[in-house]
């Protein structure tokens, strides 16, 4: 697979970026030497290798949800700027 300058100039006005000719002719060298390199990846073998979504073992860090003791509404409103009927009374944000 090889980017043309057409394919630049076509990805540029999707991102609505205004490049000279300098710059499409920098970028179709730079997009090109990155695809030859990751063709190179096409040479290793994979077929032992497990497919994974992750390159680490990723592992559930979060604690057991243990029931517990909430802390007073008299405290938690404490340094409210506001409140009503033991909650937080805040501006509107909808008419």
């Amino acid at each position: 697979m090889s980017i043309t300058l057409k394919d630049v100039e076509h990805v540029a006005k999707l991102a609505r970026l205004t490049l000279t000719e300098q710059e499409k002719e920098q970028f179709t060298g730079q997009l090109n030497a990155i695809l030859k390199y990751a063709e190179k990846l096409n040479e290793l073998n994979t077929d032992d290798v497990e497919p994974t979504s992750h390159v680490l073992p990723v592992t559930n860090v979060m604690r057991d949800d243990v029931v517990r003791e909430s802390v007073p509404v008299e405290t938690a409103l404490k340094n409210a700027p506001d409140d009503e009927d033991g909650q937080f009374k805040v501006p509107a944000v909808l008419e």
